[in-house]
């Protein structure tokens, strides 16, 4: 059917293919992640807006299109053009080009701009941006630096607009075929369409299921051992996301198994074994015989990291600390007394402990006077004449560390000095810390790599100090580092128990006690008037009840009680999922704290909208930008043309690009594991039977110790005695007490 014919409705035929020409006017629908779209499109000399329907990785506005397709009867919308598969030209038309410009393809151009600039330079417009770029400092609003951005990102979308077709033809979304571009330039084609799990191991955001997908439409062959290796690496890396260094063998066969296995296909037992051989004598895994012959599977690097780190501390610890004992309790008598206070008994044996072990750990719950035992403990090295220096996992640890001993203090990442051209640290062995002393608070929190660049840095007549509270929840990753040391005995350790008159008047830290006890906590019933700072909200049996509490709380409770629901308060969860989930959670509380608005930009991305004023958290480390996984921010601002927003965090300014966004998420609600470091004036914490897997005695007792001033836990009774009188659900797969024991090497 020509398209000069001015067809009307009944002119349509169907199942018959063929082409259209014509300019996108706007887009209806478009799905990121599958492209999936529905556009209205203008062919030339038809009286109507056609309606296309297809797949485009990356389709605009203002776009020439040839599509192939067929048309269909929908049954609501009426005639539609399926399109099969389709080719982009450059606009024709004056409208065409600044549509196209105008539609955010650019970075750097918006709607106005591209007005600007097709009225000042009409049908010449694309070949100037072309060939002649330098000539848009003509257009006025447009400097040389705006004319730098523009060239750039035209260069970029010419050289990406293959590789994101064929990606877009595989499943990939846009966000995602920007990151492989960037990753492999030119080859990216050639690298997805050999081994697309490699996108697994290379890009943060693609994970085996994503690149399983991709490898199915390229033709993998599901025997591949490419496929095989990518599930076996799979497998342990969601065990390290769990906390685990390892897995025995018939876990990760049997896991592995199951997740090969899709389908018709069944994924061979047999096979497994014999791919993970393989990677044993390519050094791609490394095992460890346990008794009874079990093999012990590691990535290597958790095998080495894990050895390397009990053979430092095993060495450090061996050389003596040179301390005069009488004169340590002189000073810290004097000391005392100058203060107007006095130590507990605890407390002195820890302060003496530290000033003369290599390395020690102080330990104890909240209200037990770990921060001045700390205080104590900086106060003397200094009257040694020690340089000290302090850190915490993270940023807001770091300055109550520093406030409390008038001392700049540091996250332990910018303590060790990041460099991200080399994506190591520059202080290590050959490069230690200038320090006698150093000392390092919330060291429940420290996973096995980040405590092994610490010891690798501490200089061998450098003493540590490691601070913590080992009934908290163990550390974001692997490994479950303070516990095991404790464990070892081969670490001096100070466990504070005493709880101080002044902090036992709070039924914040009198639960928590009680909690670790594994007995059930005094819950005053919530009320207008209520007399302690831990309170229970009932919230009802089915979890929407407990969201309609929750959001009930921060619109009414919280505010009458002194406290701004945006600022002051955190919602802490024991799961991600379900809906009393923090994801849920979530869209309600961004709703109700954060609503849209005329005057707020927001970006949607990734399956999530943004927009400023949002409470944010970083949800992996990123050195380039010195941000890390836990870390909150503020959304400051939103560009829609430079595509990028402005987060504070920890008082700074720090940027990312919208293809970045799969690295950060929503924070209204955070998991209770992610709140590990932090303080909040208050939590509110809902504990239901939805959340029966995740409920455990320290998973309660953190939620419940980060806030400062008031607890509100919405739930059920059972659930709380549930989690109150169930220890640790699954410990945690290391071999670190073995290995500080000597028992393996």
């Amino acid at each position: 059917m020509a398209a000069t014919t001015n067809p009307t409705r009944t002119n349509y035929s169907d199942g018959k293919d063929e082409t259209l020409t014509g300019v996108v006017e706007r887009i209806t629908y478009h799905a990121p992640d599958s492209g999936y779209t529905v556009a209205k499109m203008q062919v030339k000399g038809w009286r109507e807006l056609i309606a296309i329907i297809g797949n485009f990785p990356n389709i605009q506005a203002g776009m020439t299109l040839s599509v192939k397709g067929y048309w269909y009867d929908h049954p609501k919308h009426g005639q539609q053009f399926q399109v099969k598969n389709y080719t982009e030209s450059k606009p024709a038309t004056i409208t065409g080009i600044e549509k196209y410009l105008g539609s955010g393809l650019i970075k750097g151009v918006g709607p106005v701009t591209a007005r600007r600039i097709v009225a000042h330079f009409q049908l010449e417009t694309l070949d100037i941006i072309e060939n002649q770029i330098e000539r848009l400092v003509e257009v006025p609003g447009i400097g040389k630096k705006r004319v730098k951005m523009i060239q750039d990102t035209w260069a970029q979308q010419k050289a990406i607009k293959d590789v994101m077709i064929f990606l877009q033809g595989h499943g990939v979304s846009t966000t995602y075929a920007v990151k492989i571009f960037k990753q492999y330039g030119n080859n990216a084609i050639a690298i997805v369409s050999e081994n697309p799990y490699q996108l697994a191991i290379d890009i943060f955001g693609i994970g085996f299921h994503t690149a399983n997908q991709i490898a199915i439409q390229v033709g993998i062959s599901p025997w591949s051992k490419y496929r095989y290796k990518s599930g076996l690496l799979h497998i342990l890396s969601s065990a390290a996301e769990d906390g685990h260094c390892f897995l025995p063998l018939p876990e990760l066969v049997n896991e592995s198994v199951e997740l090969l296995s899709f389908d018709e296909f069944d994924a061979d037992k047999d096979a497994v074994k014999q791919i993970i051989t393989e990677m044993v004598e390519t050094e791609e895994l490394k095992v460890e015989v346990a008794e009874g012959e079990m093999w012990l599977c590691y990535k290597p690097t958790f095998y080495y990291t894990e050895a390397n780190l009990a053979k430092l501390l095993l060495k450090h610890i061996e050389k003596p600390v040179t301390v005069d004992l009488p004169r340590v309790k002189n000073w810290i008598e004097r000391y005392t007394q100058s203060k107007g206070i006095k130590l507990s008994s605890q407390q002195t044996e820890a302060v003496i402990k530290a000033a003369s072990e290599r390395v020690m750990l102080l330990s104890g719950g909240p209200g037990c006077g770990k921060t001045f035992t700390q205080k104590t403990m900086v106060s003397l090295w200094q009257a040694m004449g020690k340089k000290i220096g302090l850190a915490a996992p993270t940023g807001r640890a770091a300055q109550r560390l520093g406030e409390m001993a008038g001392l700049e203090a540091k996250t332990i990442h910018r303590l060790l000095d990041f460099d991200p051209k080399r994506m190591g640290f520059k202080r290590n062995s050959d490069n230690p810390l200038p320090f006698d002393a150093v000392i390092v608070d919330e060291a429940s929190m420290v996973d096995l790599f980040l405590a092994h660049s610490l010891v690798k840095a501490i200089a061998p007549n450098c003493q540590l100090l490691l601070v913590g509270d080992c009934d908290q929840l163990e550390s974001v990753g692997p490994g479950k580092v303070l516990n095991d040391l404790l464990e070892s005995g081969k670490i001096p350790v100070v466990k504070l128990t005493q709880v101080f008159r002044q902090a036992a008047t709070s039924a914040i830290i009198k639960n928590a006690h009680q909690i670790n006890q594994g007995q059930y906590p005094f819950l005053e019933p919530i009320s207008a008037n209520p007399k302690s700072d831990c309170l229970l909200h009932p919230g009802g049996s089915e979890p929407q009840n407990s969201v309609e509490a929750i959001s009930k709380l921060l619109t009414d409770f919280i505010p009458k009680q002194g406290f701004d629901p945006r600022n002051d308060v955190q919602v802490l969860c024991p799961m991600t999922r379900g809906m009393v989930g923090t994801r849920n959670l979530n869209q309600v509380l961004q709703q109700l704290l954060n609503p849209p608005s005329p005057d707020k930009s927001e970006v949607t991305a990734m399956g999530k909208t943004i927009r400023v004023g949002d409470r944010i958290i970083q949800l992996k480390n990123d050195y380039n930008r010195d941000v890390y996984n836990g870390d909150l921010g503020i959304v400051k601002s939103i560009d829609p043309i430079e595509k990028s927003l402005i987060v504070i965090v920890d008082d700074k300014d720090v940027e990312y690009d919208f293809a970045d966004l799969n690295e950060v998420g929503l924070a209204w609600s955070i998991s209770i594991h992610k709140s590990q470091g932090s303080e909040y004036p208050v939590v509110i914490m809902p504990i239901s039977m939805s959340h029966y897997v995740m409920l455990s005695r320290n998973l309660i007792y953190t939620g419940l110790t980060r806030a400062k001033k008031l607890v509100l836990i919405v739930g059920e009774k059972k659930a709380i005695g549930i989690a109150v009188n169930q220890g640790h659900r699954r410990q945690r797969y290391t071999r670190l007490v073995e290995r500080l024991s000597e028992k393996v090497f």
